[in-house]
């Protein structure tokens, strides 16, 4: 799933590195690994929406011995906090634990603290970089690829047509071929409904061009390069300066203003990854007018995506990896859209008429998979994200906020944050 907004952890390497310690006398999960009659009690620990409560109640249906519970978090930020300091206490940990790619690499040196989840059955189940991602240097499966995070344009066309702005998707999509022209068009929108943004938060917009940036904060060896890097200076001094006109809310995205701002007219457009699409439907719910153009500024890009994975501690690990095998089956990954959009990673998958043909009526019945598998076809790499991504991002994700909230100018925050990768060192 997504990149979201977290604290800035700069004491997380020290946590992580007292987690293969702390694993090592590592035993039980989250709740104990029985129900009171006698069954197999699974928990599945996910963030935001990842389609799969109808998925877990057609899997207790199957069962006869085993009994699964979801425990989603409100934010990834409560999940990733609650993920380190269990990994790090060594138990307390679900059966199955959500992971966003943005953390993965983190992760990935610790990947003793999970099972190796291989299995001739799943070879080639996904696309290949999914996959290698998941894999450590000895050969490894410690992931199973849920989604993927191919980015459109959604859009409010009741507000683009209040604007005098085009409101059919075609003609959305020719306005939006460069990030340039993107916010050219925002300038003339807020010119005519001064009440609403352009679009829905900084911290989201700078996310999506960052997500374009081949090696933003770290090189291909994990050296970080965040402070001299001129594409990420960019990107900051875009960011803030179209703040500064008027284009953004001012909201950190996931906050409560944020998610009340789907229901106000606080926005009229915002980079949508596949995943996107139920956030949206869930905080605008009541709200008509919303629509997805197949487009997207600069290119394709790529917001996102998760794995999921079974920790060690756990009681019933033989039966999470089956219960992780099945929810990441193409065919559970191809109901998961349909509940959320949630955009599938499994090759098969990709082809099924079910994904290729699928309309959402409350995006104007757009054809989201058609217009999802184009996005992804557009992507022309995927941006690499070391170990210290995740921490580097929240530095930066913090000093556009700050600059947004009037608490800093702009190359004060762009001071703040350099003085944050020093420390993170």
């Amino acid at each position: 799933m997504q990149t979201r907004n977290r604290r800035v952890r700069l004491a997380s390497s020290a946590l992580m590195a007292l987690t293969l310690a702390a694993t090592a006398a590592a035993c039980g999960s989250d709740d104990e690994g029985t129900t009171a009659d006698g069954k197999v009690k699974l928990t599945v620990a996910t963030f935001n929406e990842f389609g799969y409560e109808e998925l877990i109640e057609e899997y207790n249906a199957m069962q006869d011995d085993v009994v699964v519970e979801q425990k989603k978090a409100g934010t990834a930020n409560e999940h990733q906090d609650n993920l380190y300091t269990k990994l790090a206490a060594g138990s307390g940990l679900s059966d199955i634990e959500a992971i966003e790619v943005d953390w993965w690499s983190a992760l990935m040196e610790q990947s003793d603290a999970f099972a190796d989840l291989s299995d001739p059955e799943v070879e080639g189940r996904w696309l290949d970089w999914k996959t290698e991602a998941a894999t450590t240097p000895d050969g490894a499966l410690i992931g199973y690829g849920t989604d993927i995070g191919p980015e459109g344009i959604c859009y409010r066309a009741d507000l683009f047509e209040k604007a005098g702005m085009p409101t059919d998707r075609e003609k959305v999509a020719e306005m939006f071929g460069t990030w340039d022209d993107y916010f050219e068009a925002g300038r003339q929108f807020v010119k005519k409904v001064p009440d609403t943004a352009w679009y829905d938060s900084s911290g989201g917009t700078a996310q999506a061009m960052i997500n374009q940036v081949e090696y933003s904060f770290e090189d291909e060896d994990n050296t970080v390069i965040a402070a001299e890097n001129p594409e990420v200076k960019e990107v900051f001094d875009t960011i803030t300066a179209n703040a500064a006109d008027g284009l953004s809310t001012g909201l950190t995205q996931w906050s409560e203003d944020w998610t009340a701002s789907f229901q106000d007219n606080g926005f009229a457009t915002m980079a949508c990854p596949g995943w996107m699409l139920g956030v949206i439907e869930g905080n605008a719910d009541g709200v008509e007018g919303w629509d997805i153009a197949n487009v997207f500024p600069g290119g394709g890009g790529n917001w996102g995506g998760s794995y999921l994975t079974v920790p060690a501690q756990g009681d019933n690990v033989e039966e999470a990896k089956e219960l992780a095998k099945w929810l990441t089956a193409p065919e559970q990954q191809i109901k998961a859209f349909e509940a959320k959009g949630t955009f599938p990673s499994q090759a098969e998958a990709l082809d099924d008429p079910a994904l290729t043909g699928s309309t959402n009526a409350f995006f104007n019945d757009a054809p989201t998979g058609e217009i999802l598998a184009d996005r992804a076809e557009a992507v022309p790499f995927i941006a690499h994200k070391g170990p210290k991504f995740a921490d580097i991002n929240t530095a930066f994700q913090q000093a556009i906020q700050r600059v947004d909230e009037g608490q800093e100018s702009a190359d004060e925050a762009w001071d703040s944050f350099l003085a944050d990768i020093e420390r993170l060192g």
